[in-house]
């Protein structure tokens, strides 16, 4: 069982009325670019009532090493070609490394 596992949270504001548009653009054109990569999507929720859109992903790795492979993805032609047809719907932006600080549970699958 590998414990080591980086995770980063991404907020966004969606253009309001976009929302549905932008949840089918992500999940047929980054989800595939950000696996490619060996990124894993651990969740991810739109927020219909505000037009947010929140989402992590992970990497089994060190954080320096997150960012090293998240440098690489984001001058990847995967991320190129998905991003040229997205046509601007994504507002703010707050993405940070989190922690987990949930409390154990032996029956979650990554514990």
């Amino acid at each position: 069982m590998n414990l080591l596992k980086t995770t980063q949270l991404r907020r966004y504001s969606i253009v309001p009325g976009t929302l549905d548009d932008f949840v089918e653009w992500w999940q047929t054109h980054v989800v595939p670019a950000r696996e490619a990569h060996g990124f894993r999507i651990e969740f991810a929720y739109a927020v219909h009532d505000t037009s947010e859109f929140v989402w992590a992903v992970s990497l089994a790795a060190t954080e320096s090493d997150f960012l090293r492979v998240e440098a690489i993805y984001r001058d990847s032609p995967e991320r190129a070609r998905a991003f040229s047809v997205e046509p601007g719907r994504i507002g703010d932006q707050v993405i940070t490394l989190v922690s987990d600080v949930s409390p154990a549970d032996e029956t979650r699958a990554d514990h």
